[in-house]
């Protein structure tokens, strides 16, 4: 991080640090204004920030000093800034919607792959959702069942619950992913065989979660219809390992491919996508590629002190390395939305969770705070408590939809007042003075105190749609490449995933040998011992 331009930005955090949000807005009657924005279908309002106009222009200054308008570029051509993996980074190709475009990876043009693979599943989705696709008894398919993991999951199951307005509604969708057998078993029990596609997405086919639950769900269905050749009208593959999806006993012909430069929790608008595109057709799946392809625009092209994406990242790290909050919450008052604080757990923590810069060096400051969040006004009967009068500062993202999908009586109204309220009682909050005018008795009034100047961001569309929720995820996406560029770390490698996934394979063995080798620490092989006692091994 630059410490020229971040010395600044703590220059104006001591000066102002006796100001609260309540001063600003009384200095400034025109603040809500100047601080809100709009784009790609969002407006975004920040006023209730601990910020002024100075503050944002250090906070800007300090997005320039990092050299993130060359980081913008290099990540949309197709610059190796996956440098770790040698890899490109260009989830903004698959959602390219540029009929000339062309972006180049070692000299080749990826996007007539990108239309190919988007044309394919456009047109096997049809031959599903039309009943032309049938199963090994010549039953129309009914359940779509995606089995994956990470960011071969949390995407679908995101996006499928966000788009339900838009689902075929005479078809069931589930999702797989834990390698514990309740979560396949329980799907089993919802589904019949001879009406059920699988959907196995593992780049390599070679995912330890992913091919044990597509394993077992293979036996279930050649059990269930007494032949092996079911498989291929039951089975397809989200892969690029044609060899391992042909052993499986998946035609290659049924196999959708990506690319090593798609990061798994980018891969939403990827071959990933091929369930949500089956339950809300093409036509729809497209408006979610123009969603993401106009936050992506703006991005790339909105000077940073009009820039979403940019704002609120730069908000994120005023916080989290000037304030040392240490977590911050999205918090979507949409039931729709309710697995979007999960999806982007994996995207900002995965990608930003790192210790060491560039340059392999550890770093001098935190990165990667942590995402959390659940949909109001659930939350709000659960840990608001914390976010109000606690000893944390929790900074909180507020997602809301003017119109809803369902209008019964006046929920909606209470819905949307809750947000504003909430964002409202968290910056102004309530003094003891205001408490004694109330009549409040006196020994309860410091419990009855809200200290206020909690930050809050709240964003707001006319209604979740697929455009509009595509604009979103790549509002978010952007946000957390600009906060790696600037903390100079590597986003889009994972290597912290890995370690625990290499000791699971000698713990395995241990588990299931007969005589265990019994090499590891202590307390490992205390918990190996208990638990072969307990299966009788």
């Amino acid at each position: 991080m630059n410490s020229a331009a971040w010395e600044r930005v703590d220059e104006l955090i001591d000066k102002n640090q006796n100001k609260t949000i309540k001063d600003y807005f009384a200095e400034d009657p025109e603040r809500a204004q100047r601080f809100s924005l709009e784009a790609a279908g969002w407006f975004l309002d920040y006023s209730k920030n601990r910020i002024d106009a100075e503050m944002m222009k250090a906070l800007v200054k300090l997005a320039e000093k990092s050299d993130l308008k060359a980081e913008i570029e290099k990540m949309f051509t197709g610059k190796k800034i996956n440098a770790t993996e040698d890899r490109a980074v260009l989830h903004t190709a698959l959602r390219n919607m540029d009929p000339k475009a062309k972006i180049k990876v070692d000299g080749k043009d990826v996007m007539p792959g990108v239309r190919k693979v988007l044309a394919a599943m456009g047109d096997f989705s049809d031959t599903v959702r039309r009943g032309v696709w049938r199963g090994f008894t010549g039953k129309r398919i009914k359940y779509v069942v995606n089995i994956g993991i990470g960011g071969s999951d949390l995407g679908p199951v995101m996006a499928n619950l966000a788009l339900t307005p838009y689902t075929k509604r005479n078809m069931k969708f589930f999702f797989v992913s834990n390698v514990d057998s309740t979560h396949l078993a329980e799907t089993l029990r919802e589904i019949k065989a001879a009406e059920t596609l699988f959907i196995v997405a593992s780049k390599t086919f070679t995912t330890q979660e992913t091919m044990s639950n597509a394993e077992a769900a293979k036996d279930w269905l050649v059990q269930q219809l007494g032949s092996k050749k079911a498989v291929a009208k039951h089975f397809v593959a989200l892969s690029t390992a044609a060899d391992e999806v042909s052993k499986f006993g998946i035609d290659v012909k049924n196999m959708f491919g990506f690319w090593d430069w798609v990061g798994g929790r980018y891969s939403l608008p990827s071959a990933i996508g091929l369930s949500l595109m089956i339950a809300i057709g093409r036509n729809n799946y497209k408006k979610l590629l123009k969603g993401y392809y106009k936050m992506d625009r703006h991005f790339r092209t909105a000077r940073f002190e009009r820039n979403m994406p940019v704002i609120l990242a730069l908000l994120g790290i005023l916080y989290h390395n000037g304030y040392g909050a240490e977590s911050y919450s999205v918090l979507p008052y949409d039931q729709y939305l309710s697995r979007f604080p999960a999806y982007l757990q994996q995207m900002d923590m995965e990608s930003n969770g790192k210790c060491v810069d560039k340059n392999g060096e550890p770093v001098t400051y935190t990165t990667g705070p942590i995402e959390w969040g659940e949909p109001g006004t659930n939350g709000q009967h659960s840990f608001y408590q914390l976010i109000h009068q606690g000893t944390h500062l929790i900074p909180c993202d507020f997602i809301g939809c003017s119109v809803t999908h369902n209008p019964i009586g006046d929920l909606h109204d209470k819905l949307m007042a809750n947000l504003f309220a909430q964002t409202e009682a968290l910056a102004f909050g309530k003094t003891a003075e205001e408490c004694e005018k109330e009549g409040v008795e006196k020994k309860l009034i410091p419990f009855k105190t809200f200290e206020g100047n909690k930050p809050t961001n709240t964003l707001l569309c006319e209604k979740l749609t697929p455009e509009t929720l595509g604009a979103l995820v790549a509002l978010y996406e952007h946000k957390v490449f600009v906060q790696g560029v600037i903390w100079n770390v590597y986003s889009y490698d994972q290597w912290g995933v890995q370690l625990g996934k290499v000791l699971a394979k000698g713990v395995l063995a241990d588990l299931t040998a007969k005589k265990p080798s019994m090499k590891h620490d202590a307390s490992t092989n205390q918990l190996i011992a208990r638990y072969r006692k307990a299966v009788g091994r």
